[in-house]
């Protein structure tokens, strides 16, 4: 027809179609009108058309006896030709022009709204279509529940469940399937339970309805209600369900429940099933059933999928590429992602998300960043996956500058938000990650001011555990401690978990806060962590042994009904940090005849316990029966602790042997434990050997400054001390502080040298005094060579009284009943003359002296320390 209008008008060249062909047509019917509508594809042409029909009055005008249509099958070509061009607006206004308005046009349009995601307007359209007398149909109702269940809206979903049976479509079907979709999005599982069973026992379920239903149970997380139901679908004919239902859809829904639960062999039975009814050939089940199988740990088996797969897209190698990568195979990830760069195929977000996640998990921080960058260049925006995956390298490597860079990234495109509804989702995971990083770059005020603005409803038991580890592992362990508190004491906050707990544990070991600890145990009894819990009671072992309690370590060791390698090799260092070394090697023999095998990090232990009990030839024995009887290599720190057992022993040439015949070349941990030694033993030379080689090494170590200065002043060669501090200077190297301090009822008691800043500190320097004058009469001689400073005798006497480790011992006997323990802890090593004079006030007092120093544990007890000497 328009072809004819055309041709009819030889003068017509250059004119727009719509403006000729509405002029020429002359005739008083509105087919020619009808036949210009459908061919439209202009809005402006539709419109000018809508116009001239009104001009001739054809909208009410009957057609032609060759047609039956009313005058509203012109409106509805209209309406149509609008729809056609895009303009849902105009639709709606012809459409409430028209009497009666169809139902399939309303339907059109609802459609139209949940395709294109206007899902309000969807809904507002429904009521609308009512007002003007329209009732919705069985056509209707799947639009509105698919618009209520990806809002998601449980309320209005709930009020069209209502007007489907009040209107009678309860038994049609595709309804009723949208009614259990609906219900599952909305996270209303018993609901869509109800009327999935509803279905079934009316007798008109079908594939769909059993899909719909494994779907629901796979989100709400029942993934073992989705295999048991996807089990019933293919039953024996004999049985109520009918045989043989399964298909593409219900694979790809059911697959996912056998990667929550690692269900190998219900997985392999899919699989199989897939096979035998020709159901593999599937791209989607492909893709699922590698991606289960690499959730599954089993990614042989998912490489054989992979190359059995005909047909391949980039989610076939996003998900070999991501399951290399979480199974620890990153050298395979890594090298499929580079067959994917050279085969050309379209790297995706998921893609490169993999491979920065991979290189972040190995502590690769600098290459996941490089390859972020590579990604920019691609033009592949990245996602809330990709930024917290590049937070944590950039935690890794302690990246501050590109761990801000990356934060101002995520509020540019958008990808962290501050009133997340459910506070579970990527927005929230992106602000703990924000949180973890500025605190393992020590960087905690922002850490903290993130964590603060996060409202207390919609803080997660993740937001609470990176920041409470962060400040155990990085910051200031009391600080994690009040978080802690404030957590368990808040009801509007959520219960920690076992991490939460082990950081806690962290803390009061970094701390020695026994007591706090002794009050996590109880809790944790309390509440019984059954997941978690092997995990939880090897932190309590490790929190018992730094608190000196090492009884109650063992204790809780004995209690555990199941033990990993972990926890033996906890109880054997707590043993070996007091000194115990003999317990420490009939714990190691125990762990092996219980079957674990010891492993480079467990031969650690026992060296470290034989070097703080004096075992020098039991050290080295299992030294060399390390490559003889276990085929392990000794590595660096291994050297470093023989090294150290020998020194501590005063065979200083054998180590200076050891260290020349390393078949590595020395780290800075060998050298400074050699420094240390020649400290102890007075050797100069040695020393001196020793800084010259760690310094050549290019290796950072402040300590080995401080441990050199102190060994020129016990040498008395003060301009040696002089050069050396001048030189720290310059280098911006400052000596920390030594400080001790002790708990009591009232909390923790800090004390420095010479302070008299504590409120009993006059009663705590008359005790002292006192103490040092009975100590003097029974043999005690102080050491003055350990007042590090140029001065006289009698200062250096007074000098040595003010040190901490004396005025924390001071307070504890003070301030605690008699026969009772005192816990002192220091940051350094103690001091030389501080260990002669506790010695000598423990024969004195009626008290056991636990003092933990940056080394090991020092119990006195009537005149005698579990060192033996060897500290």
């Amino acid at each position: 027809m328009l072809s004819h209008l055309l041709k009819a008008t030889p003068r017509s060249k250059g004119i727009p179609f719509s403006t000729v062909a509405l002029a020429t047509s002359t005739a008083n019917s509105p087919l020619p009108f009808a036949s210009l509508l459908k061919e439209c594809k202009s809005l402006s042409n539709a419109r000018r058309i809508h116009q001239q029909i009104l001009t001739r009055g054809f909208l009410s005008h009957p057609m032609n006896s060759l047609s039956s249509s009313s005058s509203s099958s012109m409106g509805t070509e209209i309406l149509a030709a609008y729809l056609a061009c895009g303009a849902p607006g105009d639709a709606l206004s012809m459409l409430e022009c028209l009497s009666p308005s169809p139902i399939f046009w309303w339907n059109a349009l609802i459609r139209q709204d949940v395709n294109q995601g206007h899902l309000n307007h969807a809904l507002f359209l429904c009521g609308h279509m009512q007002q003007f007398g329209t009732k919705p149909d069985h056509y209707t109702f799947p639009f509105l529940l698919k618009a209520c269940g990806e809002l998601p809206s449980f309320r209005r979903g709930v009020a069209i469940h209502a007007v489907v049976c009040r209107d009678g479509f309860e038994y049609n079907v595709f309804v009723c399937n949208a009614l259990v979709a609906m219900y599952a999005r909305c996270g209303a599982s018993e609901e869509a339970s109800r009327i999935f069973y509803e279905i079934t026992k009316k007798g008109i379920d079908d594939i769909i309805s059993w899909n719909s239903m494994v779907a629901a149970h796979v989100k709400s997380g029942n993934p073992h209600l989705a295999l048991e139901l996807f089990g019933k679908m293919s039953k024996s004919p004999n049985d109520n369900v009918r045989p043989h239902r399964s298909d593409i859809i219900s694979l790809v829904n059911v697959l996912p429940a056998c990667a929550t639960l690692r269900a190998a062999s219900e997985a392999r039975q899919i699989h199989c099933h897939s096979l035998k009814n020709n159901l593999f050939a599937d791209l989607f089940v492909g893709n699922a059933i590698i991606d289960v199988y690499a959730k599954c740990g089993m990614m042989d088996d998912a490489l054989k999928v992979f190359e059995s797969m005909n047909i391949k897209d980039v989610v076939t190698w996003n998900a070999m590429v991501t399951g290399y990568s979480q199974n620890g195979y990153f050298e395979n990830a890594l090298e499929l992602f580079k067959e994917m760069q050279k085969e050309r195929i379209a790297l995706n977000v998921v893609t490169w998300s993999a491979v920065i996640s991979g290189y972040a998990q190995r502590g690769l921080g600098h290459e996941a960043l490089g390859v972020f960058r590579q990604m920019q260049q691609s033009g592949s925006d990245p996602n809330a996956v990709t930024i917290i995956s590049l937070l944590s390298a950039c935690a890794a490597v302690g990246a501050l500058p590109q761990g801000m860079e990356t934060h101002a990234h995520a509020l540019r495109k958008c990808l962290m938000t501050w009133n997340d509804d459910d506070g579970e989702g990527e927005d929230r995971m992106v602000q703990n990650a924000l949180i973890d990083m500025y605190s393992k770059c020590k960087s905690f005020n922002v850490a903290r001011t993130i964590f603060d603005s996060i409202p207390l409803i919609e803080k997660n038991v993740v937001t609470w555990t990176v920041m409470i580890g962060g400040y155990a592992q990085h910051g200031d362990a009391n600080a994690a401690l009040e978080l802690f508190s404030e957590m368990l004491l808040n009801a509007s906050s959520v219960p920690p978990n076992p991490f939460t707990i082990s950081c806690a544990l962290m803390a009061c070991a970094r701390l020695a806060a026994l007591r706090f600890g002794r009050q996590i145990h109880a809790y944790v009894i309390r509440n019984w962590y059954d997941a978690g819990m092997l995990f939880v009671s090897n932190c309590l072992i490790d929190m018992y042994s730094k608190c000196g309690d090492v009884g109650a370590a063992q204790g809780v060791f004995d209690m555990m009904p199941q033990k990993n390698s972990v926890s033996w090799t906890s109880l054997m260092t707590g043993y070996g940090m007091h000194g115990r070394g003999s317990e420490a090697l009939c714990i190691f023999e125990e762990m092996q005849k219980v079957g674990l095998v010891p492993d480079g990090i467990t031969f650690l232990v026992v060296l470290y316990a034989c070097s703080h009990s004096g075992m020098v030839n039991e050290g080295l024995r299992y030294f060399h029966r390390m490559a003889r009887d276990y085929g392990l290599d000794a590595g660096a720190e291994h050297y470093a602790c023989v090294v150290d057992l020998l020194s501590r022993a005063g065979r200083l040439g054998e180590a200076q042997n050891l260290i020349e015949g390393m078949p590595m070349k020395p780290t800075a941990v060998v050298w400074v434990a050699l420094i240390s030694a020649c400290r102890v033993h007075a050797n100069v030379e040695l020393a001196e050997y020793a800084t010259e080689r760690l310094l050549a090494s290019e290796s950072e170590n402040d300590g080995s400054y401080t441990l050199l200065s102190n060994i020129y002043a016990n040498a008395g060669r003060w301009r040696d001390v002089a050069r050396i501090r001048l030189l720290m200077k310059k280098s911006g190297i400052k000596k920390r502080p030594g400080c001790s301090w002790v708990q009591d009822k009232n909390g923790t008691a800090v004390f420095f040298v010479g302070d008299r800043s504590h409120p009993q500190s006059q009663q705590i320097y008359a005790l002292l005094a006192s103490l040092i004058e009975r100590i003097k009469a029974i043999g005690y001689v102080p050491q003055t060579h350990f007042a590090l400073h140029d001065v006289d005798d009698e200062e250096k006497n007074s000098l040595l009284s003010e040190h901490s480790e004396k005025l924390a011992l001071a307070y504890g006997i003070l301030t605690s009943a008699p026969g009772s323990t005192i816990r002192i802890t220091k940051n350094l090593r103690v001091c030389g003359d501080c260990h002669s004079a506790i010695t000598f006030i423990s024969v004195i007092t009626d008290h056991e002296i636990i003092l933990r120093d940056s080394s090991r544990f020092h119990h006195f007890k009537k005149g005698s320390c579990s060192c033996g000497g060897y500290w």
